[in-house]
């Protein structure tokens, strides 16, 4: 929410979020606040540990982009006001199992030390590897184990050795940064990247650790139904300085191709002089990026310059699948093709060899008219189509309008590229959607009038549900024809106005 003129539509989003249709308000902790979670380890037996805290505060829009652990608040005694606060709600809800006890924290020097209470994420974390990166604890393996019974004097859990209670003056010897490697266009407002991972490189080294789904030699589709995560790069050291180089170091050594990332966002924080002193709140990233991105930006320049990323191969020169706007094939009129179709246990015969009662005589395919050529990713065009069964001479080859859409994607808003209309966003009446996704609903109609501002319809991408608004004023003379719940591509047109040209003014 911008003003507060766009507070109903923000509360009819989050209503809209609430299984129950409830939703509640609270105090807004924004300028100098830390986003600090505790985490919780409850077993059946009674018992509540702390594994130390997790700092959250590099964040965009409420999500995290890179944790910390610890954190890098200076005062340990309020720190251990924080965990005791986790640890006595823990208790008294006879909390088991692992939890995220989060909270908003501020402790400026002139300022009131306080902090507030967030809430209870009771599942394991994105987060959860820089925990154990800091106490050598396998997360996972212990809350098994404590679901199976176990206690927290079982030596299997492996909890020797670190504290019972938040008198801790002395903070963890390690830390550790994590930092998400995601598909998005950091560039054009952060919105996801769809398309094929075509390469990459991940860093390795003491005290690194990738946590990703990526395989050499297996596809990899990013689509807009899920998180855009697509690897999370953990480092640690026995000093904060000397963790933040060598998350400097990991990120420098990252690359991916084939979609957008959002490394140059992550390289300029490892980079800034406020990130290394700790001096970050939770509005900090949004506040500095601009100077970040170019900053960024720069610093990819020159790896790439350096050699470090293959120069003409990093992510933000590639294009996306749904995105490509020139076919690297060239198909023109009059193209033509002979299609020979057999049963697999036929193909290494000799011919006549067949056996088979389907028959082998070729199917041949002549392209009349190119109305749409993306391909391999999507491909339109009126056919001559003739198959040996086909219509007599005097009759001719069958014509059809061929559609083709890069099913191997597995993504249905690429297959949405080439069903739904196209947007120009150069054109004043057209309402562009910016990017890939599922749209929810369309809340105009054709003749309504409009005003520059107003939602035009509403698209969910992973977790979000995002407006599309009308540039201009004017009146709606087409809608879009996809359904609601349907897949919609990037630059799909969702409305397009009958829009005043503007007055000149007079000479």
């Amino acid at each position: 929410m911008q003003t507060s003129d766009d507070l109903a539509s923000a509360a009819r989003l989050a209503i809209a979020e609430s299984p129950s249709g409830l939703v509640f308000c609270e105090r807004a902790a924004v300028s100098g606040f830390r986003h600090i979670e505790v985490q919780i380890l409850g077993d059946t037996h009674g018992g509540v540990r702390h594994l130390w805290e997790r700092e959250c505060s590099i964040q965009r829009r409420y999500q995290k982009v890179i944790e910390q652990a610890p954190s890098t608040l200076q005062d340990r005694s309020f720190v251990a006001r924080i965990i005791d606060a986790a640890l006595r709600m823990a208790r008294h809800i006879d909390y088991v199992s692992l939890g995220t006890f989060e909270f908003l924290a501020r402790c400026d020097a002139g300022a009131p030390h306080e902090f507030f209470f967030l809430e209870v994420n009771p599942r394991l974390q994105v987060e959860h590897t820089i925990t154990e990166t800091l106490t050598g604890c396998d997360l996972v393996r212990a809350q098994l184990l404590v679901a199976q019974g176990a206690a927290f004097g079982d030596a299997a859990l492996g909890l020797d050795g670190l504290p019972v209670d938040p008198a801790l003056p002395p903070p963890p010897r390690t830390h550790a940064i994590q930092c998400r490697v995601t598909a998005e266009r950091v560039h054009s407002g952060w919105s996801l990247s769809v398309g094929r991972v075509a390469d990459f490189n991940l860093p390795t080294g003491s005290g690194v650790r990738v946590d990703t789904a990526l395989l050499h030699g297996h596809a990899a589709v990013v689509g807009p139904d899920f998180d855009s995560l697509l690897a999370k790069i953990v480092v640690c050291a026995t000093t904060w300085g000397a963790t933040v180089a060598k998350a400097r170091r990991a990120l420098a050594d990252t690359r991916v191709v084939g979609v957008s990332t959002n490394l140059d966002a992550l390289r300029a924080v490892a980079a800034s002089d406020d990130f290394a002193q700790g001096r970050c709140d939770t509005t900090w990233l949004e506040r500095e990026l601009p100077t970040l991105l170019r900053e960024g930006l720069e610093a990819s320049r020159t790896l790439d310059a350096a050699g470090f990323l293959q120069e003409g191969a990093t992510a933000r020169g590639s294009a996306d699948l749904v995105g490509a706007s020139n076919s690297a094939v060239v198909l023109r009129k009059g193209d033509a093709w002979t299609l020979t179709m057999m049963a697999p246990e036929n193909v290494d015969k000799p011919s006549g060899g067949a056996t088979t009662s389907a028959p082998t005589q070729p199917h041949h395919l002549k392209l009349l008219r190119v109305l749409r050529n993306e391909f391999p990713a999507a491909l339109a065009a009126e056919v001559a189509y003739t198959t040996p069964s086909g219509p007599d001479p005097v009759s001719g080859p069958q014509h059809f309008r061929l559609e083709l859409a890069a099913t191997s994607a597995s993504s249905g808003s690429i297959m949405a590229a080439s069903k739904h209309r196209r947007g120009d966003a150069s054109k004043a009446g057209h309402v562009v959607i910016p990017f890939a996704g599922r749209l929810v609903e369309v809340l105009v109609d054709v003749g309504d009038v409009v005003r520059k501002g107003d939602v035009m319809c509403v698209v969910a991408q992973m977790k979000m549900e995002l407006e599309i608004r009308s540039a201009r004023a004017g009146r709606v003379v087409w809608i879009t024809e996809a359904e609601d719940g349907e897949d919609v591509a990037e630059g799909s047109l969702a409305a397009e106005l009958e829009v005043e040209e503007e007055q000149r003014p007079k000479l």
